[in-house]
């Protein structure tokens, strides 16, 4: 057994963390936290197996043992703190996950606190981002505890590294779904998480997800918050490796304090909203009719343009983007008849002002004139409406940017805007977070000053509170002067506004400048330069402490002429960057041209003393210095008469070149600022163009709309007529086939009746001549013959009548006056070749009312017709086959 167990040490680390063994691999990973723990620094040998093969931890986290894990978690804080970022980077793409759910879900806890320091650790070392994307994840397990796990490992994160560090944004839009979930203790672990959040964020984390929450929810939170007011803000309470460096680098130069200090400035005392609030593309959601609703004439539509467009920029924070024309409609609005259109216009530039803050600055100059001359309504809820645009504009800007237009309304003739002017003053100095500079002072106080002595009680109290506001700011000594000429009463009340006055900024009176400590060391360094015979003269700069340190010396005597060209020029004048201000080297006479270089050896002001006084005693242009005297030179000026500016002669080639050098380099950027601003013109023209293109382009757009809704009317329209037409087609078509039929019917009906006509007639004459003359027989027979055709004429008199567009009997048509032409044109039934069928009608009106006689003639002559007819149809058949 004891051979077995040294030949499992023996092993390499990375086969002992994948042996089958639980007790080898526990053993391997306890010997590599202790070989992490002997390394002297990232990049020792000892790293490489692990870094090369990341998926060793993966395996190490999820042991099937839990000794082992818990042993296999502890190794890997040991690689993440000993291994530095590259051990963080290489291997949290696969143990995030397993961390979560088999290290933080653990029954040991301490295997859940070693998980919780590996995730600790891996933000401590690079960056959290990667971390909180993959937690998240984890909150769609299906197993609760595991979610649970997941959201107090969000709450010990936040807790250690605070807001600055880890971004909150996407924890807190994952909160609704975690409050709603089935289990209590997730739900428990989501209030401890926006507990603990509440403790950075305050306020300004509802805005988020709160309206997601259920009422009940709402109420045990508020509960938990309210403990929470009451303590102080939170501070970081572990560094990242960044900053540790950055401590520990300050510490190693003997300043713990500013180290301290600069880590506990970092930390931001509150976060806005709108510092968490994702940016909204308003522009894109305006609604495509508002243009057209806002240039009505009702000033309903103009209201519900305006109410359409609230709905839309009444959010937290709006994406930056081109608002003129927006705000032209809106400026444009301030001066409506209708109150109400006010009230929602003003609504809707304090939603944008208050959404783009800054961004709406440039702006501020169209819409703050327009909001302050509209302050003559005297209806209450405009007033507060345009009092909240001015708050939300004032709050992009500032003071100092709001202050012309205030001082300017404030003498305004309406007493009204006058009033609401003073009381918009006052909320600007009670929230501005910067002092008023003194000549703003001077005005606020001045135009205060005179509104003391208005007719109106409520004018003369805004002044004097006005007065007591800025006294907080700037204290009651600093206004001091603007208090005399007042009386004692006007002083009471402004010293009562100031102690009730509540402000957000503090005069600071700037620190005065210390004298500087290393002039004594500076004047020892540019009076030990030595000036040797052809050497360079000292740099200008180095002259500047020596004119400091000569007032000092009461010895005007010793200091005539030549020591004031010396130091006073320099220290009247300030130095410049320019060449003509750089050393100088002029020869003596008889010497030679000496080296650039300077030697700078150090010696005390004693023994520089002496070569000073010899220098100057010296006369000629050696002795003398070549900066230009100053006018402020009292000791020049009585000395000796101002000189010219020295000729072109005395300037070297050098630095004649670098003069020319600057000249071009000064024309050159003289040219491009005029490029420039004649380039900048040329875009602001071609702005313009584009928006007058634009706003064109948009109405040509609402008139083709218009139009093609007005086509699609015409297509509706057009399209139900030709339906209707379609139906009455149908209807027609099918009245025509039922005629057709009617027509063939009377057709068979009239054949018939022909037909039997023909038998009645043969019967006749057979008989007739079986007979031989018979009458009676014949008589007998041609009066049932008549019978026969006059019901069947009859009938066919009766049926063409009934029909449709159809004429009647040849007796009506000829009372009714129509010519054979017009009845064998009138339709293609009248030229059948059987229309005998109306002509026995006028035998039947004889056989009713004529004699015997006669009758027996008629009949005779209808025989022969039939007769004559059945011959022409024996004929016809004959032909046909």
């Amino acid at each position: 057994m004891a051979d077995q167990e040294e030949d499992f040490s023996s092993l390499p680390l990375p086969d002992r963390f994948t042996h089958k063994v639980w007790k080898v691999r526990k053993e391997g990973y306890e010997d590599a936290a202790k070989t992490f723990q002997a390394t002297p620094d990232e990049s020792d040998p000892a790293f490489r197996p692990f870094l090369l093969d990341s998926g060793l931890w993966k395996g190490a986290v999820t042991d099937s043992n839990v000794a082992a894990q818990q042993e296999g978690i502890n190794a890997l804080c040991a690689f993440l703190k000993f291994g530095g970022i590259q051990a963080c980077t290489r291997s949290r793409n696969v143990t995030i996950a397993p961390l979560v759910e088999k290290g933080l879900s653990s029954t040991r806890a301490a295997t859940k606190q070693s998980a919780l320091e590996a995730l600790l650790l891996y933000i401590e070392l690079d960056k959290s981002e990667p971390i909180i994307n993959d937690l998240l994840q984890c909150l769609d397990n299906k197993q609760p505890k595991i979610i649970a796990a997941t959201l107090a490992a969000f709450t010990a994160i936040f807790h250690g590294y605070g807001i600055k560090i880890v971004d909150p944004k996407p924890v807190l839009k994952a909160l609704p779904k975690v409050f709603g979930h089935a289990d209590k203790n997730v739900r428990a672990e989501a209030q401890n998480l926006a507990v603990e959040l509440y403790r950075w964020l305050r306020e300004a984390m509802k805005t988020l997800f709160w309206n997601d929450l259920k009422p009940v929810q709402q109420q045990d939170l508020e509960k938990l918050f309210e403990a929470v007011k009451q303590e102080p803000p939170p501070k970081q309470e572990r560094l990242l490796r960044s900053q540790q460096a950055a401590q520990a680098a300050s510490s190693g130069t003997q300043q713990d304090d500013e180290g301290e200090a600069e880590v506990e400035e970092e930390q931001p005392p509150e976060i806005d909203a709108f510092d968490l609030a994702e940016p909204v593309d308003v522009l894109g959601k305006m609604p495509a009719d508002f243009e057209q609703n806002m240039a009505s004439s009702k000033w309903k539509d103009r209201k519900d343009a305006l109410d359409a467009l609230y709905a839309v920029v009444n959010t937290d924070r709006i994406k930056d983007g081109s608002f003129d024309d927006l705000l032209s409609a809106l400026t444009k609005s301030m001066k409506d008849a209708n109150i109400a259109v006010v009230t929602v216009a003003g609504n809707c530039i304090e939603c944008i002002a208050k959404g783009l803050r800054r961004g709406f600055a440039k702006y501020r100059s169209r819409t703050m004139p327009a909001i302050m001359e509209r302050l003559k309504e005297k209806k209450q809820s405009v007033a507060d409406a345009l009092g909240a645009a001015l708050d939300a504009v004032f709050a992009s800007t500032g003071l100092s940017e709001c202050l012309e237009d205030i001082l300017e309304h404030l003498k305004h003739k309406n007493p009204q805007v006058k009033a609401e002017t003073l009381k918009f003053m006052i909320r600007c100095l009670k929230n501005t977070r910067e002092a008023p500079s003194k000549p703003e002072v001077i005005l606020i106080a001045e135009a205060s000053k005179k509104l003391l002595s208005e007719s109106v009680e409520a004018t003369r109290t805004g002044g004097a509170e006005a007065l007591g506001t800025l006294m907080k700011i700037m204290s009651e000594r600093a206004m001091g002067p603007y208090m005399e000429g007042l009386d004692d009463n006007r002083k009471t009340k402004i010293k009562e506004f100031c102690d009730a006055a509540e402000v957000k900024a503090k005069d600071k009176p700037k620190p005065v400048a210390p004298p500087p400590k290393a002039a004594p060391s500076a004047q020892k360094k540019t009076v030990t330069k030595k000036p040797t015979l052809g050497a360079k003269k000292p740099a200008p700069p180095a002259a500047a402490p020596l004119e400091e340190a000569a007032p000092s010396q009461p010895k005007p005597p010793a200091s005539k002429g030549i020591p004031s060209k010396l130091s006073a020029p320099k220290a009247l004048v300030p130095p410049q960057k320019s060449g003509l201000q750089g050393p100088k080297k002029i020869p003596g006479p008889g010497s030679a041209i000496a080296s650039p270089r300077r030697n700078i050896t150090p010696q005390s002001a004693d023994e520089d003393s002496a070569p000073i006084t010899s220098k100057l005693g010296r006369g000629g242009l050696a002795g003398r210095s070549l900066a230009r005297p100053t006018p402020f030179s009292a000791s020049t000026s009585e000395q000796q008469p101002p000189t010219p500016a020295p000729s072109a002669s005395t300037i070297t080639p050098a630095d004649r070149l670098e003069l020319e050098e600057l000249r071009a380099e000064k024309e050159r950027l003289v040219r491009t600022n005029e490029e420039l601003r004649a380039s900048n013109s040329k875009l602001q023209s071609q702005i313009h163009e584009l928006q007058n293109s634009n706003a064109q382009l948009i109405e040509d757009h609402t008139r083709d709309v218009l139009s093609i809704k007005a086509k699609e009317t015409q297509l509706v329209r057009a399209r139900s007529d030709a339906e209707a037409a379609e139906a009455q087609v149908q209807r027609l078509g099918r009245e025509l086939d039922r005629l057709k039929k009617e027509m063939r019917r009377m057709e068979v009906e009239r054949g018939d009746a022909a037909a039997a006509a023909g038998d009645g007639g043969g019967d006749h004459i057979y008989r007739d001549r079986s007979n031989n003359g018979a009458e009676r027989p014949a008589s007998s027979a041609s009066q049932y013959q008549q019978q026969r055709v006059h019901s069947s004429a009859s009938r066919s008199e009766s049926r063409p009548r009934a029909g449709r567009g159809y004429g009647g009997s040849p007796s009506e048509e000829k009372e009714n006056g129509l010519a054979e032409g017009e009845k064998k044109n009138r339709s293609p039934v009248r030229q059948q070749p059987a229309p005998a069928a109306p002509a026995p009608l006028p035998a039947r009106r004889e056989i009713s009312g004529g004699s015997e006689g006669e009758s027996w003639k008629r009949a005779a002559e209808v025989t022969s017709q039939l007769k004559a007819r059945i011959e022409l149809m024996k004929v016809c058949s004959l032909k046909g086959t």
